[in-house]
């Protein structure tokens, strides 16, 4: 039925190959015509076919040029909007015979088609800004060597450790000495936050169900072996949707850090299973914002709401999940830290760290303030606009936001202002490694004034070979259609994922970050505590970003 207006509505344009953002490049002289590219791609963007060809032919004794008309079998690519090619090569990655890749595409007008139907277009991934980022061009130029005494990182012992909680001075502990021990003085009254050790890179929080069980299993797997094989106590937030009561009973838990966001799916589960614990998890988070979505909510799309996840998280299964973009019972910062916090304290007996997460904004200050005046506050985690996310709208992603550099620096001097600053733990996030450089993003965050960091996207591209970038290449994750299985609930997907592989990576990457971090804060002669705020030792190529973080210029 037409719209009373007459207009009709036309929700499958073709369009031609060169409106899209990559083209199939397909070698007919190479190709055996085996059916692999077209059995894996995700997208259904490419297809056998027959075609007529007409072809000019020439024989016998007295040859005379005809015209022939013959049927050939093609691969080609298909032009509809919502089977475009997303460039993750999964085809060519499969073909025995290098016989088809995608190209991108730079003069694409890809954009200005693909919100047909009224919808606007939603993708995951990350920022796409292929630009250097600010964390990229930092520098670490205070090289001690004759004026300090440096440290060699490869015989020197380090302690490279982080906290979450809340760190009280001296004088506000209430310790007292007995028989010439420290002890605590139970008679004072006075609380004592609860305070974890913890490795300055932890894993953001990615959920069970944005994640395929292969990859969630993998990680959990390759936690633990760090914490109790290495010695490396690295922690992963478990993000929005619950966890598995199996693994909340489990000793495993407090390598764990237990996210609550706006939507609460998962938690009445979390609740119930509260004393049957043997363990307290390593946190809670509880979910402001998002830096890939800043002022959205979360939200899981309906084909990877399978029965696993759809039991998880208390709901139907293949209903999309979206989160409110506040704690919907809250209405004001005092009452939404205050209530969220101390409520959350209070669940687990006070023992487990409580603090919020926020996306990069001019108004974090507001929040820290806030949470400085909170005696259970036990940190603040700021997401800034690089952040990664399964499911955000593309104008969320890319035109919202605020960079993780300058938003850090300017809440840790904040905290100096108020004599806070070794309080008050800042957990920074968003674009930390997005060049690779895992380490060297880290410390620059860790100077600028981090406790620690969160990293979610790097994870996935170094773990899993995710084929995501910042070109729009794949950034399927919210479809359920991931062609390496790490952000789908298809079993056909998730089988291609090892997670024995993806643990084993993620060890690897965590060493090789403990080992960079050593070769950075050794010449500076840091070796037992963090150079937290330490910015004399960094410097930049550009003035006003020098002047902005208030670090020296070089160049």
């Amino acid at each position: 039925m037409e719209p009373a207006t007459g207009l009709r509505l036309d929700f499958n344009h073709k369009l031609t190959l060169k409106e899209f953002p990559y083209i199939i490049r397909w070698r007919e002289d190479r190709c055996k015509r085996c059916g692999q590219c077209t059995a894996v791609c995700p997208q259904g963007a490419i297809r056998p076919a027959v075609k007529y060809v007409r072809v000019i032919e020439s024989g016998g004794d007295t040859p005379k040029p005809r015209p022939v008309r013959r049927i050939i079998h093609v691969i080609e690519q298909v032009n509809d909007i919502e089977h475009y090619c997303t460039g993750c090569a999964i085809c060519s990655l499969v073909c025995p015979n290098n016989a088809i890749e995608p190209e991108y595409n730079p003069q694409n007008k890809f954009l200005f088609y693909k919100n047909r139907g009224g919808e606007g277009y939603k993708r995951g991934g990350r920022r796409n800004d292929p630009g250097v980022s600010t964390l990229d061009r930092l520098k670490f130029t205070r090289i001690s060597m004759l004026t300090d005494p440096a440290l060699d990182a490869g015989r020197h012992e380090f302690r490279v450790r982080s906290y979450i909680g809340r760190i009280l001075p001296p004088e506000e502990l209430p310790l007292k000495v007995e028989d010439g021990r420290l002890v605590v003085d139970k008679s004072s009254g006075k609380f004592i936050p609860p305070v974890r050790e913890i490795f300055p890179i932890m894993i953001g929080s990615m959920s069970i169900g944005a994640l395929s069980p292969t990859m969630w299993e993998g990680l959990a797997m390759g936690v633990a072996y760090l914490n109790e094989v290495e010695g490396i106590p690295v922690v992963m937030c478990s993000g929005e949707g619950g966890f598995p009561p199996r693994l909340l009973k489990s000793r495993y838990v407090k390598y764990f850090i237990l996210q609550i966001a706006s939507g609460y799916f998962g938690w009445d589960s979390i609740i119930h299973t509260l004393p049957y614990m043997t363990e307290d998890p390593a946190a809670i988070e509880i979910k402001y914002g998002q830096g890939a979505k800043p002022g959205d909510g979360g939200l899981l799309m309906a084909p990877k709401v399978i029965k696993l996840i759809a039991e998880i998280r208390g709901v139907p299964q293949f209903v999309d999940l979206p989160s409110p973009p506040t704690h919907q019972t809250k209405y004001s910062i005092e009452e939404s830290v205050m209530k969220m916090i101390q409520s959350m304290s209070m669940a687990f007996g006070f023992r487990v760290p409580v603090y919020p997460k926020i996306s990069g904004t001019r108004t974090a200050k507001a929040v820290l303030n806030n949470l400085a005046r909170n005696p259970y506050a036990a940190a603040l985690c700021i997401d800034g606009e690089d952040g990664g996310t399964g499911a955000a709208y593309n104008v969320s992603l890319d035109k919202m936001g605020h960079p993780i550099a300058s938003n850090i620096r300017e809440c840790y001097l904040d905290l100096v202002k108020q004599g806070k600053q070794n309080e008050l733990p800042l957990i920074a996030a968003g674009g930390i490694g997005k060049k690779g450089n895992l380490a060297a993003n880290a410390a620059a965050l860790i100077m600028l004034g981090a406790s620690a960091v969160a990293v979610g996207k790097y994870i996935m591209q170094a773990t899993a070979d995710c084929l995501g970038d910042e070109y729009n290449r794949c950034n399927i994750c919210n479809t359920g259609k991931c062609p390496r299985g790490i952000t789908t609930q298809d079993p056909k997907l998730y089988r291609r994922l090892d997670p024995d592989k993806v643990a084993e990576r993620l060890v690897e990457v965590f060493k090789a970050a403990d080992v960079e971090l050593r070769k950075i804060f050794a010449p500076m002669g840091r070796s037992t505590e963090l150079p937290i705020g330490m910015s004399d030792g960094l410097s930049i190529d550009d003035k006003a970003m020098a002047e902005r973080l208030e670090i020296s210029y070089a160049c």
